[in-house]
């Protein structure tokens, strides 16, 4: 699974409150409950196959299902079998048997169904249980998390057509323990079945489940069954259907089908977005050593998914943001997404966690995945981009270099799972292992890990044992180390020089609770012209270490590989920096130095931002155009030409749209017609810019501009439009803002809401106020956000009760009781979140 939405690849929640940003991840939390020791499941039935019967009933919104359900002992004799089914009405339970189906005696309480068999049955008999069930999810009460925000199962998307905007759609969601909720099943990830399941649906939808498509049949009335089947056991959180007017794209790798089910708009740009699967297949399962295990694989994007994307056995299920048109895939693409869940096939579905204690064995592969595409893809800037973003990720969801552990058997809630230490801080993680072992070695012992452990169940233990069994080493040290503690480290990094000697002194700083770690550590010495390296081991809380050099160095490259996965503060001065982005020129040590300059405002780091506007990478070239002071007559002439250059032919829209905000800030009325013609691009992200530009160089002009957009365009730039209304805070922008939040799905519900609340922070009418507040209260409750939002709401509803009340103080009149009112709404909002 991926739980980023909007491009999972990366893409960030801003929520403002005063200076205040969090992300949309779940940050890496503690756990509340660290007493309860999550026990892997005893298994005493195991799940052999599955066949299902489903139609479906859309103005009820239930399932009628049918269930064949084969099973046996897994040790020991037992005459009991129970089963997870979470809100469902039971009709029948009986055995299959020759001469027909016997009567079972069963009770179902507390969303389990026990069952009571005819005999005790052994470990080396199969049998088959028939139940007859309707399955009522939107009945269900069950409560979502941050990463998965609903967890009723199966889902009917606008089931009545009374939303003209939207498709008629049912789509299933199995993880974590969800897909109980629409079959009986022993619901946990270290069960393994082959399915067989017939979907009797309109004639007019397209249907999509695991494995291969064996029969349609058409019936009277309109309808037609359709038979999926899989051959191949998987875990029942991985069953899925989807069931709607898709259009089908179809590809292939290696003779096997590879299908892109899309909406009808976006069917012609299928190949634009999912096009590179064919070439990611091929490139997994040459890496791996181990090739594509499953007869098919297709990717299907559905409406008001309840996360980023989700990995079931070869059908892929995403949400809405991942399709997009030609004009939308200028901006951005989800490829990290794509490969993410494309390499759960081989780590989750081929082999799967044994338990969530165990998620890393599924989220840290697939995201490392994620990287080690990019590199293949695109080059070793591109994947250092995607590590370095990764580590960013999970730093920025701790403190203090506290985070829990990776294998973590101690946990509140299996949904805490689902964090950054399981994803982000996991995958780099993994590079860190594959970077000490080297690549040969390291990818050896992933393919002996999957082979080993085939359409079965692994968790890091298993890893461990296989990397020893191929490198001959003890890795019990590094897995204590990172998976079964929890924390970074933070080290304190003071360089000198003094005698021809070059010393590093290293304090690892992070809180005393965590743990002191050992790190082998390469280092490149830049002195009198060479660049030397040297191995170092830091294994202790304080040390020191000294070189011989043939003068001072210009820098000294701690971390060279930037494996370590932490924090580094060093004592390198502005010097340093200039010299690591010129000489040392991996994508941290740019961005750092990039960075470094921006805080410092040092007149001598321009030249350094004036060469980043040259830089390989896109967001760099951002980066430097952001950080260029124009202030300075020198640096504005030499930045002028680039800056125009940038603006009317950079590839990356990012660059474009930055040189285009930055040429607009200097108040040069020839600019106009750039800014103008930016109107007209392809490229909404550069509209946007344009748009923005000219509000600020002819203020008039760029509000008229604004007006006179298409539709389709503004709804495209909402979060640049709704920027401008915060420095514009009238009455009438709160229908823009009324439009999104009814309407909007969550790509567009994050990209403004930090804006409207500002929006609102700004505003003096109190009704504007309370219809605001309404506003998002509805949009979290229709989008099922409440896990993301209300916690931050009800601080930010609460410091702005505040500070509408301290300006009231000082106020008089009319206004001092608009104040008023509106901290008394403010204050009642928090208050309204805080019960929840």
């Amino acid at each position: 699974m991926n739980k980023k939405f909007l491009a999972y690849g990366a893409m960030l929640l801003s929520f403002f409150v005063a200076s205040t940003l969090f992300a949309q991840e779940k940050p890496a939390e503690k756990s509340a409950n660290l007493s309860v020791y999550r026990v892997t499941p005893t298994k005493i039935n195991d799940l052999v196959h599955t066949k299902l019967d489903v139609s479906f009933d859309y103005a009820k919104r239930y399932l009628y299902g049918k269930e064949w359900v084969t099973l046996k002992p897994h040790f020991y004799a037992t005459d009991t079998l129970t089963l997870d089914a979470q809100g469902m009405d039971i009709k029948t339970v009986s055995l299959v048997e020759q001469k027909g189906n016997t009567p079972l005696k069963y009770v179902y309480k507390d969303n389990k169904l026990y069952v009571t068999l005819n005999r005790k049955y052994t470990n080396t008999e199969k049998y088959t249980v028939y139940i007859a069930y309707t399955a009522k999810p939107d009945e269900l009460k069950v409560q979502g998390s941050a990463a998965i925000t609903d967890a009723k199962g199966l889902y009917f998307i606008n089931p009545d057509g009374a939303d003209k905007n939207k498709p008629i759609q049912i789509w299933t969601q199995g993880e974590t323990e969800s897909s109980s909720a629409w079959f009986p099943t022993i619901d946990k990830p270290d069960q393994k079945t082959t399915q067989e399941i017939s979907m009797t649906v309109q004639s007019k939808y397209t249907t999509l489940s695991n494995g291969k498509l064996i029969s349609q049949k058409a019936n009277a009335k309109g309808t037609r069954t359709d038979t999926w089947k899989m051959d191949l056991p998987h875990s029942p959180y991985l069953f899925m259907m989807a069931v709607g007017d898709f259009k089908i794209t179809k590809d292939t790798y290696k003779g096997k089908e590879v299908n892109y089910y899309l909406e009808a708009k976006y069917a012609p740009f299928a190949k634009q977005i999912f096009g590179k699967t064919p070439k990611m297949i091929k490139f997994y399962s040459d890496i791996l050593g181990v090739d594509y295990p499953w007869n098919k694989y297709s990717q299907v994007v559905v409406r008001d998914y309840v996360s980023g994307a989700m990995e079931n056995t070869t059908a892929t299920l995403h949400g809405e943001q991942i399709q997009k048109t030609d004009r939308e895939l200028l901006d951005g693409n989800e490829e990290g997404t794509i490969a993410h869940e494309l390499f759960h096939q081989w780590f989750g579905d081929y082999v799967t966690a044994e338990s969530w204690s165990n998620l890393t064995m599924n989220e840290s592969f697939a995201t490392f995945g994620e990287i080690i595409w990019h590199g293949y893809d695109e080059g070793k800037d591109a994947e250092d981009k995607s590590r370095y973003e990764k580590l960013q990720s999970y730093i920025r969801s701790t403190k203090n270099g506290e985070s829990p552990v990776l294998a973590r058997f101690y946990y509140n809630d299996k949904e805490d799972m689902f964090d950054n230490v399981s994803y982000a801080k996991g995958s780099v993680i993994l590079y860190a292992m594959k970077n000490q072992m080297g690549d040969a070695a390291f990818y050896k012992g992933l393919n002996k890990y999957l082979t080993a452990n085939a359409f079965k169940n692994g968790e890091t233990h298993q890893l461990r044992l296989a990397m020893e069994d191929v490198t001959g080493k003890d890795w019990n040290p590094y897995f204590n180390q990172w998976y079964y503690n929890g924390g970074h480290p933070i080290l304190a990094v003071d360089y000198g020089y003094e005698n021809g000697k070059a010393t590093i002194k290293v304090k690892q700083t992070q809180d005393a609770g965590v743990q002191t770690f050992t790190l082998p550590v390469k280092v490149d010495i830049y002195a009198g012209g060479q660049k030397i390296r040297k191995e170092i081991l830091i294994n202790s809380r304080e040390q020191t270490f000294s070189f011989e050099v043939n003068a001072k160095p210009d820098l000294i490259d701690f971390d060279a590989d930037k494996i370590i996965v932490g924090e580094i503060n060093d004592n390198k001065v502005a010097e340093n920096y200039y010299f690591q982005y010129k000489n040392a020129p991996d994508y941290a040590n740019r961005i750092e130095a990039l960075q470094f300059i921006m805080q410092s405002k040092a007149k001598s780091g321009q030249q350094v931002l004036l060469d980043g506007l040259k830089d390989k990478s896109g967001d760099l070239r951002a980066l430097s155009i952001d950080g260029l002071n124009l202030d300075d007559a020198q640096i504005k002439a030499a930045a002028l030409p680039v800056l125009l250059q940038i603006a009317k032919t950079d590839k990356d829209t990012e660059a474009r749209s930055a040189a285009i905000s930055k040429l607009a800030e200097t108040g040069d009325q020839t600019y106009k017609t750039l800014l103008q013609d930016g109107l007209k691009d392809k490229s909404y992200r550069v509209i946007a810019a344009s748009v923005a530009g000219l509000t600020k160089l002819v203020p008039q002009e760029g509000l008229a501009a604004l007006s006179s957009l298409d539709q389709d365009t503004k709804d495209h730039i909402a979060s640049s439009i709704a920027s401008l209304y915060v420095s514009d805070p009238k009455d009438e922008h709160q229908a823009f803002y009324d439009n999104i939040m009814a309407t909007g799905d969550r790509n567009k519900i994050f990209a403004v809401i930090g804006q409207y609340f500002q929006y609102l922070r700004a505003n003096t009418n109190p009704s504007v106020t309370e219809k605001g507040i309404k506003n998002i209260n509805d949009a979290i409750e229709r989008l099922k956000l409440q896990n993301y939002l209300n916690k931050q709401l009800a601080s930010a509803y609460a410091s702005t009760a505040q500070g509408k009340s301290q300006q009231a103080s000082s106020a008089s009149g009319e206004e001092k009781a608009n104040l008023n009112k509106q901290a008394e709404i403010f204050k009642k909002a928090a208050a309204d979140l805080g019960k929840e």
